[in-house]
């Protein structure tokens, strides 16, 4: 039988699923891998791990069925990482990540001489220490010998299709999210090669997210278990294909989704830069930009609150059959909308939109004698749904009014969450059945590749039925007096940011 395999390579795991022709998910592996914070603000993944986990999860969909057909495999990956190579193509740093904010202090610069916004009006990449733009500013001045011996620069897809290939290069949608790619002309942009003092040779070379490679190495042909001239293609970034996997690929059409970290984007025809620098536009592919802003702080800080305030549940989750994660959310539920006046800002790992500050630190405020544990998970998960809408209001000033919501990622499963998306932004929220949207749009766009399909809109008709969720208005009232205090308390506290987070630096042992 003929399928195709879509492939998810995301911040601590890389996710196999095999579809047929039709988009319907036959089987799954997810394998995990170490995110290491050694120090402050660290956030790096180790190459073998990731090709171990790439490769394990391959080979368990493809003994699903010896006879399979393999048609194509696609990606979709995480965006904005960086491994520099030497000459001879030795890794001389791990996978830095999108989470890695030790580059600040460079990007601080960067936004005070001018220089940031004028990069970012070619590039639609925010200036902020998740894009390689600043990595590489710190790379050349506190880690001048990885510097000066770099000859190559790739990211994590780049490196699985490098070992596989021998290749040298990286499709236009992860490169639109670099910080060093024109948008506008589809090439390295020459301003912010002349800031990074990194030569184009460096940089691989950019491809089309429907290019594929048939050329596969002998020793991993047998590793994988795969026939040599079997097609990968390229495919896109995990933003811009999880818009596309929802099929919110129309305009006004917001698609929000909430894994590790989160995200609210539109698919526009064209890019689009916002004047006052708080969103991003990325490519899907030449024809399709995504506008958008991306949040660091999603399942992570619900995965904090697991850990620290709810700790014993952990026992009793298990006892009672269920999920950790499930039995918080339902102590949550019991508390009314708005938690009684406690609101949290999530900004546990710093912050990307909108305020576009890695020194941002979480807090709650309202905490008084009659509240909870349950009151403070409640305000967590609103407090990320709280954070959303901000973005929300400024992607509304770059792309227009919303009229729908396609909702996706992990917190897509939890119906307190859908409801709370839906009560905080006011607007009907729809949750497609289909949850493995990322790697299932990659393999829509390898169909394509392959000339299967002649359109992307094909999804449409892959993604299953749909639950819609409406705004309850006893709650939206309620939210509605919070979101403003919310919003001023975020613009208020960002004063003392950085001082914290100096502090914070400097006694951490």
């Amino acid at each position: 039988m003929d399928y195709l395999i879509g492939v998810d390579m995301g911040t601590t795991s890389t996710k196999a699923v095999l579809f047929d022709k039709a988009g319907h998910v036959i089987t799954s592996a997810n394998k995990g891998y170490n995110l290491y914070r050694d120090a402050p603000d660290m956030a790096e993944e180790d190459l073998d791990e990731i090709f171990e986990a790439f490769s394990d999860a391959m080979r368990e969909v493809i003994r699903f069925d010896k006879d399979a057909n393999i048609l194509a495999v696609s990606f979709s990956s995480a965006m904005h990482s960086l491994i520099a190579f030497d000459a001879d193509w030795n890794p001389l740093t791990r996978v830095i990540t999108w989470a890695d904010t030790r580059a600040v202090k460079y990007t601080e610069e960067l936004k005070a001489n001018g220089l940031g916004a004028e990069i970012y009006a070619h590039t639609g990449t925010p200036i902020h220490p998740m894009a390689p733009l600043s990595k590489l500013l710190w790379l050349k001045n506190e880690h001048a010998d990885v510097y000066n011996q770099a000859a190559h620069y790739l990211g994590i897809k780049e490196y699985i299709f490098h070992r596989l290939f021998g290749t040298n290069k990286m499709d236009i949608s992860i490169a639109s999210g670099t910080g060093m790619f024109n948008s506008f002309n589809l090439d390295w942009d020459e301003q912010a090669l002349e800031v990074t003092g990194v030569q184009r040779d460096q940089m691989p070379t950019p491809v089309d997210p429907y290019t594929m490679e048939t050329e596969m190495l002998e020793e991993y042909s047998v590793l994988l278990g795969l026939p040599k001239d079997t097609p990968f293609v390229y495919g896109a970034g995990d933003g811009p294909l999880s818009n596309l996997g929802v099929n919110a690929v129309q305009p006004s059409v917001a698609a929000v989704t909430i894994g590790t970290s989160g995200a609210i984007r539109v698919v526009t025809d064209a890019p689009k830069i916002d004047p006052k620098g708080r969103t991003f536009t990325y490519a899907l592919d030449k024809d399709h930009w995504v506008v958008g802003g991306p949040v660091n702080n999603g399942g992570d800080v619900f995965r904090w609150v697991r850990n620290n305030l709810f700790d014993s549940e952990k026992s009793t989750a298990s006892l009672l059959n269920m999920d950790s994660y499930d039995l918080i959310t339902e102590i949550a539920s019991q508390v009314p909308a708005g938690a009684n006046g406690l609101l949290f800002h999530p900004y546990l790992g710093g912050e990307r939109a909108p305020i576009w500050d890695a020194n941002a630190r979480g807090s709650f405020f309202g905490l008084t004698h009659s509240h909870t544990r349950a009151h403070m998970a409640r305000s967590v998960l609103e407090g990320i749904i709280f954070n959303i809408y901000m973005v929300e209001l400024a992607l509304e000033e770059v792309v227009g009014d919303l009229k729908s919501i396609q909702a996706t990622g992990g917190f897509a499963r939890s119906a307190l969450w859908r409801q709370m998306l839906a009560d905080i932004f006011e607007q009907p929220v729809t949750v497609p059945e289909a949850f493995e949207s990322g790697a299932l749009a990659a393999t829509v766009m390898a169909q394509k590749a392959l000339g299967l399909v002649d359109s992307l809109d094909v999804i449409g008709d892959m993604i299953g039925n749909a639950n819609t969720y409406e705004p309850n208005p006893e709650n939206y009232t309620v939210y509605r007096e919070l979101a403003p205090i919310f919003i001023r308390l975020s613009r208020q506290l960002q004063t003392e940011y950085k001082n914290i987070a100096d502090f914070q630096r400097s006694h951490t042992k």
